[in-house]
């Protein structure tokens, strides 16, 4: 069985927000929910984790904590002065200094934990103690530009990750392919002009931000062709997401010939997920870490990586992860999707599946993907 590191802290599940309704801030006409606080919150990352727990797929994966990232890994990708308000605002009972990105006190801290446990898996995977590694990082991190955060994303944590592996010579070239079904704005900004890392990010056109994320921002300057964005229509589902790997994202990573491949891993394109109508299922999550995990033993001796993003549904999320350990560890511990009836059934009928076919070729020819 593949030796399969998790990293996760009790910690990050106490990260709390302002009283938001869906991404709004509540105030004038928005009315609180009657569970209050971010859809951002610990539960669906809390009920992953019971689940693996009842079934027992947590005994068969290497889990562990980590240390908190450093002053100096978070200096890598985040200006001192952004470090010190964050540090400031944090020790005197929190606040919002972003976009969507409120935090309580002491929330500076629980956010470099949670960017501590990417760094560590990601350490863990390059080094060879694990085979793979998942990192369940709360908050989440791929929307957080250097100096503002945004998108329930306080650092950056995929990025801190690597950037410390680059400091360390642990790896050269790095893939971050982000399957959140929002755009990964803040990994895309970060690494614009780096040509070692690739970024590609498969997400809900015109979601969140609604102004990023097209296909044709490519990099720049010496990263130029080095960003790829696959933006697809709400309702896309099952097949187009498969599609999309198949024809667009394998041949780019082949392409690239990383030394580890690192997953912005966000659970919000499923079917029920409140912030998205994209049709995904547990099985879709299932399939794409298949293919993500022969390609990276193809590529790179199956070095793989992956982060927590997204994910907003309690019910749904934690049957997505499981589907995505299981992979990953190669365990026999199976959680059925008790859904999977009535979401296979919802998927986009045939002429719509063609109708997103004929899109993901056109992608390919402007991409030019060989």
């Amino acid at each position: 069985m593949t030796k399969t590191g998790f990293f996760w802290d009790e910690k990050c599940f106490w990260h709390a927000g302002g009283n938001y309704a869906g991404n709004l801030p509540v105030g004038g006409l928005v009315q609180p929910l009657a569970a209050g606080g971010l859809p951002e919150n610990p539960e669906t990352k809390r009920r992953l984790k019971n689940l693996m727990d009842v079934t027992g797929l947590t005994g068969a994966l290497h889990t562990q904590t980590a240390h908190k990232a450093d002053r100096d890994m978070l200096a890598r990708v985040h200006p001192t002065t952004f470090l010190d308000e964050f540090k400031r605002v944090s020790d005197t009972g929190g606040g919002e200094l972003g976009l969507r990105t409120p935090f309580g006190q002491g929330g500076y801290e629980i956010a470099a934990l949670s960017a501590g446990l990417s760094v560590a898996a990601l350490e863990a995977v390059l080094k060879g103690h694990v085979d793979n590694a998942y990192a369940l990082s709360r908050p989440p991190g791929h929307h957080c530009l250097p100096d503002f955060p945004n998108g329930f994303c306080l650092l950056a944590n995929l990025a801190i990750a690597i950037r410390n592996a680059q400091s360390k010579g642990l790896a050269k070239r790095f893939v971050v392919l982000d399957w959140d079904v929002h755009h990964g704005n803040g990994t895309e900004a970060i690494f614009i002009e780096d040509p070692d890392v690739l970024t590609i990010s498969i997400h809900q056109e015109r979601n969140y931000p609604t102004d990023t994320g097209d296909a044709e921002v490519r990099g720049e300057g010496a990263g130029a062709g080095a960003n790829m964005n696959i933006p697809l229509p709400p309702g896309a589902g099952h097949a187009t997401y498969l599609e999309a790997m198949e024809r667009l994202v394998i041949p780019a990573i082949r392409t690239h010939e990383p030394d580890v491949i690192v997953i912005a891993c966000g659970y919000d394109a499923a079917l029920i997920d409140p912030l998205s109508c994209m049709l995904a299922t547990a099985d879709t999550f299932r399939q794409l870490t298949r293919m993500v995990m022969e390609l990276a033993d193809d590529l790179c001796e199956g070095r793989l990586m992956m982060a927590h993003e997204g994910g907003y549904s309690e019910v749904y999320v934690p049957f997505c992860g499981h589907a995505v350990l299981e992979e990953m560890s190669g365990a026999k511990i199976y959680a059925a999707d008790p859904l999977a009836d009535t979401f296979n059934a919802r998927q986009p009928n045939e002429r719509m599946v063609g109708v997103f076919s004929d899109l993901i070729t056109e992608l390919r020819d402007f991409f030019n993907v060989k």
